[in-house]
């Protein structure tokens, strides 16, 4: 049986990928083995499937767009430069959200629960809403230097996304990176 690699994410916009693209070349300048991400690919993700058995993602979908049609429209900030583990051990680079992380992180708990239904396991982690701007390959000297950028970064003001649908994505990767389709939309409500 044919697999697709599935997650749920938010689009941001092009007005946040614009500013997120301004704070990945603030950060560029320390060097590093960092995988930065497309601005064209950025999205925040709400739950990462992985590889789903191709006639399961109608069901994700319309269990997707029942836990959005209940959720409200919304708007969320982004705010400051970040990392995984801690910038001091950046593994995974990102930008916060500020302002809305309430109501993502209840889209996301909607979300977890409607797919629960059909047997996907809940995520052990705290949701922390992020867009991820790189990953870094390598540690060594570089990397304390894009600690350090991190640090200098964390208020940087990366725009207002409006929320107002969540989508179901589709990822193929290949040697060039990743490229997403959209396998369903579902609109917020209310």
């Amino acid at each position: 049986m044919n697999t697709i690699r599935t997650f749920i994410a938010v689009d941001v916009g092009d007005a946040v990928r614009r500013r997120a693209a301004d704070l990945v070349e603030r950060l560029r300048v320390g060097g590093g083995d960092v995988k930065w991400v497309d601005p064209h690919n950025m999205h925040l993700t709400l739950k990462f499937l992985g590889d789903v058995p191709d006639p399961q993602t109608a069901d994700i979908c319309r269990a997707v767009a029942e836990a959005a049609g209940k959720s409200p429209m919304f708007e969320i900030g982004l705010r400051g430069a970040g990392a995984f583990p801690h910038a001091g051990r950046p593994r995974t680079v990102w930008m916060g959200v500020d302002r809305g992380a309430d109501l993502l992180a209840s889209l996301h708990t909607a979300i977890e629960k409607a797919l629960a239904k059909l047997g996907f396991r809940k995520e052990a982690r705290r949701f922390h809403p992020h867009l991820t701007l790189g990953r870094v390959r390598r540690g060594g000297s570089a990397q304390r230097d894009l600690g350090r950028l991190i640090n200098d970064n964390g208020q940087f003001d990366g725009g207002v996304a409006n929320i107002n649908e969540v989508l179901v994505f589709a990822s193929f990767l290949d040697k060039e990176g990743p490229t997403y389709n959209v396998l369903g939309r579902a609109r917020l409500g209310r």
